[in-house]
């Protein structure tokens, strides 16, 4: 039976690929050399020491749990699927799911340090999409601070007896928000226009427009996706690691 439902989860990842190729296109996080070279390199500093510690957490989740390995990997193609779509937003930067919520979800903030700093790197050779340069911002906003914000989403929901669904919606919609509020804070402070907060909030309006949609979709996604892992996982699920 665990393997029946092993098979029917990968073919799920199969299918999810299948479905979402189809409207992937080139995009971009913040782009390849749009920020000040010391403000990438500072974000590269912070982002490494998290960088790390992921890779820790999913060394010990492969040794302790190997038969975790298909849903981590579903993790890192759901975000690296989710994360390619793409509306524009402003010069430099643009709209897009980030995926990283199921993740977060299902394995704590940890793993998904590194799934989707892996996945912003083959998103920068293979697609054009963010770059090089500003890896270290992109992954900081969307690999960092998007999953540890789900992750505290979801176990205040799971304290205060939320529904489950409510609250893996609520993890994936609010860590993809949380994701551009970053993005805002880092392009106000290296484009502070003489008022850093208003910068600040004026990349927030811009990304409200289309981003508030797109984080409901990606939460109701998510849900589904959830729901289909919870249905077939033979056991997967029968440990937290959040």
């Amino acid at each position: 039976m665990y393997n029946k439902n092993k098979r029917k989860l990968a073919f799920s990842l199969v299918v999810l690929m299948g479905l979402l190729s189809t409207t992937m296109i080139d995009a971009m996080h913040i782009m390849e050399g749009f920020l000040p070279k010391v403000h990438a390199a500072i974000w590269f500093a912070i982002a490494i020491p998290f960088f790390l510690v992921g890779l820790k957490s999913i060394s010990k989740i492969v040794k302790d749990h190997p038969e975790k390995k298909l849903l981590l990997a579903l993790a890192g193609a759901y975000v690296f699927l989710l994360s390619s779509l793409k509306l524009p937003a402003m010069t430099g930067s643009c709209s897009h799911p980030t995926g990283v919520g199921l993740g977060a979800v299902l394995f704590g903030a940890g793993p998904m340090f590194v799934l989707g700093t892996i996945v912003l790197i083959f998103q920068a050779i293979l697609l054009a999409h963010g770059g090089l340069t500003t890896l270290g911002a992109n992954a900081f906003s969307m690999a960092i601070c998007g999953p540890i914000l789900a992750v505290a989403i979801y176990k205040l929901c799971k304290k205060a007896k939320v529904n489950e669904m409510v609250s893996v919606f609520l993890a994936a919609a609010l860590g993809d928000l949380f994701t551009y509020c970053i993005t805002s804070i880092q392009l106000a402070a290296a484009f502070p226009k003489g008022n850093f907060f208003a910068s600040m909030l004026g990349y927030m309006e811009i990304f409200a427009i289309t981003q508030i949609p797109i984080a409901i979709m990606e939460g109701i996604v998510t849900v589904l996706v959830y729901s289909g892992i919870k249905q077939y996982e033979g056991g997967l699920l029968s440990e937290e690691f959040n």
